[in-house]
């Protein structure tokens, strides 16, 4: 019941933007929502980022995968376990840009017979990955909307996108991929039992939501086919602070538009604040060069010490009568 219920408030929120904007909302779904949105979502996301850069790490905690560097003869992974700052920097930027500890991730399961085995899970790791990467191309695309003239890299984008174009409109490859990555994502969780009754709906309904933004975007794509010019006359107000809202927009845009806000508003509360949080973790970003140098942890109190000759002379006459031999005799 929670993918359910999750499905239906992404229905819920596309049809109060459809009908709302019919009746005469354009301005609240196109520009009032969009803009409360944006602030909610600067302002979360430069909170989150802040409370996590406030947080003490007085240790060294990196996660580590390999050899470290040690002795001159012994081989180190500059990659898996750094000494450098450069080669954890490499090492974020490979977690960002490949998912790298998401392709090296396993999945345990018991067998029949009582045999419990762990194997490989990349189906996930290239799940995420078409994910991510074509829903960046299409932000990219969307760019076009915002800026006139609409900057060359877009345009190459578009065309490498729609290299396999059969007829008109020309169907973006990330289109296919977008809404099929996300298909796959959710059948994921509800097909494996242990997951679904893990699951909660803090990770149903940002998948819903992503995919009511895919399937709204498809529709006016390739079957409703909104006025461009109209569109684009209402996305260039909202980024140059004079907004407008010219008549003869379908209300299917506002209901997309309504689910990007909804999206932006939500993301600094949701799991999906990683995206930020990568950088900053403390396990990813460190090296590992604890052989090299001493780390103290800079919070440790004074410690007054108690040496043993001081506490012999204390317990001098108890540990006498027990025939206990004093190092003072």
């Amino acid at each position: 019941m929670r993918v359910v219920w999750s499905f239906l408030l992404v229905v819920l929120l596309a049809a109060i933007a459809f009908f709302g904007a019919e009746a005469g909302g354009q301005a609240l779904f196109g520009v009032v929502f969009p803009y409360v949105a944006m602030v909610v979502f600067l302002v979360g996301i430069a909170a989150r980022v802040l409370s996590w850069a406030r947080s003490t790490v007085p240790f060294r905690i990196p996660t580590t995968c390999g050899q470290q560097r040690s002795l001159p003869w012994i081989k180190p992974a500059p990659l898996d376990n750094p000494s450098t700052g450069r080669g954890a920097a490499a090492r974020v930027l490979l977690e960002v840009l490949t998912f790298r500890s998401l392709f090296r991730n396993t999945r345990s399961e018991l067998r029949p017979g009582g045999r419990f085995t762990f194997s490989p899970d990349k189906w996930l790791w290239a799940g995420a990955l078409a994910f991510h990467y074509s829903f960046l191309v299409v932000f990219l695309r969307h760019y076009r909307f915002f800026a006139e003239p609409v900057p060359a890299v877009v345009g190459w984008i578009e065309g490498l996108d729609g290299f396999f174009q059969v007829g008109l409109p020309v169907v973006y490859l990330t289109d296919i991929v977008l809404v099929a990555a996300l298909g796959f994502l959710l059948w994921r969780r509800l097909e494996d039992a242990r997951l679904r009754y893990l699951s909660l709906h803090a990770d149903y309904f940002p998948l819903a939501l992503l995919l009511g933004i895919a399937v709204t975007g498809v529709l006016l794509r390739y079957f409703v086919r909104p006025d461009v010019v109209r569109v684009k006359e209402l996305a260039i107000g909202l980024v140059g602070l004079h907004p407008a809202v010219p008549q003869g927009i379908s209300p299917l845009v506002f209901a997309h538009i309504f689910l990007v806000t909804v999206l932006l508003a939500y993301f600094p509360f949701s799991k999906l604040v990683h995206m930020a949080g990568v950088f900053l973790s403390p396990t990813r970003n460190l090296a590992n060069d604890n052989r090299m140098r001493r780390h103290v942890n800079p919070w440790n109190p004074a410690i007054v010490g108690h040496t043993y000759a001081e506490w012999e002379h204390e317990f001098h006459d108890k540990l006498k009568a027990s025939g206990i031999p004093l190092d003072e005799e």
